[in-house]
């Protein structure tokens, strides 16, 4: 049996343009998009020299408002919106992204960032709200927020940020919004009838990825009779939520000095493309008063000598081995190490192994992975990279026990028991994998992937009312109730399981017609 590795989803994909764009520049949380070429012309030019960051990098010229004044957390928002409104619009965005062609689906990078802005998250004004990241394939540099604390970083945005803190920074300005409640606020203004309206935009957004003309329509449907207001709306949010990210920035331990390099970065890379930015991009510029206004925030604050993290690079170069055209990759990442070009160079030999992978070549990335050895890289990045290694060189049983190993030496990574369960289920090994899956759903209880393999694992045992069940929960770790649902009513009918589990299963499928009958409910009560 030939192996393929079990992160396919990152296969390039075709980038979108047109449409989806348009949409999210609509969207207030919208931060900037930059084309990556400019800012990777800057590249010699000491933009991106990784230098510690110095007053003269900064335009620090006073803003005619430099008042702290925030909103309370307390007010009109929470009419128009409540916490449950976020949470189901959260839940349908959520499940639009399950489904997204476009959604950079890698257990590491998605855990690192959502460990980041977990980090910041709790450093934020609103610390009960949950959070929830997720990265897009698409060369923009731009992160964007949504109701219900659902943020979404372009791959772009990682591929130009120069340290962890600049990425940080970012997240920190996405997270304001969500926490002062900034599309909420505009619609109380507006005095919209909202809830379903903007669940709407909020879904059009995404759906414009994969049918740039569905989305325009269902855009155009919701918002047509505001989209200006609201625009004006978003200079003042956008600089409310620079202060606030400026604040969790700092409480979180990450150099603040970053994020005013980071938008001034960002706004020379604008200068050679502002002449054709379209006019709903200058409704939320990235003005030289809001880098003041930041700029001069910091000079106040004291100096923090920030480690660079290591795990932020590794991520950005594994991101990076996948854009563009396989080959291409590899001689990029060869000619940075050669030339010395790279800010962290285990990074650059681990995102190389990688490229080597996509162009299977899977020798060639073994001596990468020899090499960080031998300079002192140890870490789970490492582990799953040789477990993926040795099965591409067909070495499956070496590559169960480095993954084995490395899920007993880091049980917090996801990534190593999705690659053990993966071989076990490919090897038709299907009761090693009932209970590896199983023990694994202890410490990751809300994979889909894991009860997805589960289900087959079953499936090869012919126990059908076990793989319905596993199906199900998969679905429901995905957001979409109603399949859920149609899973445990299968499962139900099932002959081939005992009194204990048949109870179990009808009582699960009572539970979900329940909270699905609430949410539509709801849903006729908005």
């Amino acid at each position: 049996m030939r192996f393929k590795p079990y992160n396919t989803a990152f296969q390039p994909a075709k980038l979108r343009a047109g449409g989806a764009l348009l949409l999210r520049g609509l969207f207030l949380c919208a931060l900037l998009i930059v084309p990556e070429s400019q800012l990777f012309a800057n590249n010699a030019t000491g933009i991106f020299s990784g230098k510690p960051y110095e007053p003269t990098d900064l335009d620090l010229t006073l803003p005619a408002d430099s008042s702290n004044q925030l909103p309370e957390l307390g007010d009109a928002s929470q009419t128009v919106l409540s916490l449950r409104d976020e949470e189901k619009i959260a839940h349908q965005i959520l499940k639009q992204v399950a489904t997204d062609a476009d959604v950079f689906d890698d257990a590491e990078v998605t855990d690192y960032l959502q460990a980041l802005g977990t980090r910041l998250g709790a450093s934020s004004p609103d610390r009960e709200q949950k959070f929830y990241f997720f990265v897009v394939q698409d060369k923009s540099i731009n992160a964007f927020a949504m109701p219900g604390g659902v943020i979404g970083v372009h791959t772009g945005l990682f591929m130009v940020a120069n340290s962890e803190s600049e990425l940080a920074s970012v997240l920190g300005h996405e997270i304001g919004h969500v926490t002062q409640h900034h599309l909420a606020r505009m619609l109380a203004s507006q005095k919209y009838d909202l809830f379903k309206n903007i669940a709407a935009t909020a879904l059009a957004l995404l759906v414009a990825r994969s049918n740039p003309q569905v989305g325009m329509g269902a855009m155009t449907a919701v918002s047509a009779a505001g989209i200006q207001k609201q625009l004006d709306y978003t200079r003042e949010h956008e600089r409310e939520a620079d202060r606030v990210g400026l604040t969790i920035l700092q409480d979180a331990g990450f150099d603040v000095r970053a994020m005013p390099a980071f938008f001034t970065t960002m706004q020379r890379a604008t200068r050679f493309s502002d002449g054709n930015m379209p006019s709903y991009l200058r409704t939320h510029p990235l003005t030289s008063e809001r880098i003041a206004d930041i700029g001069n925030r910091v000079q106040n604050l004291p100096y923090k000598q920030v480690n660079e993290s290591l795990a932020f690079f590794l991520m950005r170069a594994k991101i990076r081995a996948f854009q563009g055209a396989p080959q291409q990759m590899v001689e990029e990442f060869q000619n940075n190490i050669s030339e010395g070009r790279f800010q962290n160079e285990l990074a650059e030999h681990y995102g190389l192994a990688y490229a080597w992978l996509r162009v299977n070549q899977p020798q060639k990335a073994q001596t990468e992975i020899d090499w960080l050895v031998k300079h002192g890289m140890s870490n789970p990045y490492l582990v799953t990279l040789q477990g993926l290694t040795l099965a591409k060189l067909g070495q499956i049983a070496q590559a169960q026990s480095r993954f084995m190993q490395g899920v007993q030496q880091y049980p917090q990574h996801r990534a190593l028991a999705q690659g053990e369960a993966e071989l076990l289920i490919r090897s038709n090994q299907w009761a090693s994998a009932v209970s590896f899956i199983q023990k694994a759903l202890e410490t990751f209880p809300e994979d889909p992937k894991l009860y997805g393999w589960l289900a087959d694992a079953y499936q090869g045992q012919d126990k059908q009312m076990l793989r319905h069940q596993a199906l199900g929960e998969s679905y429901v770790r995905k957001y979409d109730l109603p399949r859920a649902i149609e899973q445990f009513e299968i499962a139900s009918k099932a002959k081939d399981g005992d009194f204990y589990l048949q109870s179990k299963v009808e009582a699960r499928l009572k539970a979900l017609r329940l909270q699905l009958k609430l949410e539509q409910g709801d849903d006729k009560n908005d």
